[in-house]
């Protein structure tokens, strides 16, 4: 009876290596394939998230602008009522002497 080990014979190893070899170019291929598929789709979602960001900056630009007409609306209304109360407190003690 042979042993494991006497069955294989250098042909053998050789022919076992060559068809390793073959299944890790394979897989090596199937891994570049994959590789440039997931590029092509990460850069179809890095254009989407650009021109996302484009009408986001937009957005918040136009918001920007209504909420400083909006302060500056809004800070003219208190120095105007500010300006009348001080008239009025001016008048009341201007009264009493």
């Amino acid at each position: 009876m042979q042993t494991m080990r006497e069955a294989w014979t250098d042909e053998r190893l050789d022919d076992l290596n060559a068809k390793v070899d073959q299944g890790f170019a394979r897989v090596d291929a199937r891994f570049d394939q994959l590789d440039g598929r997931i590029d092509a789709r990460f850069e179809r979602v890095d254009a989407r998230f650009e021109k996302m960001e484009a009408r986001l900056d937009i957005r918040f630009e136009s918001m920007e602008e209504r909420f400083d007409a909006r302060f500056d609306s809004l800070n003219r209304t208190m120095m105007q009522v500010g300006g009348v109360v001080i008239t009025a407190l001016i008048g009341v003690i201007a009264t009493q002497l």
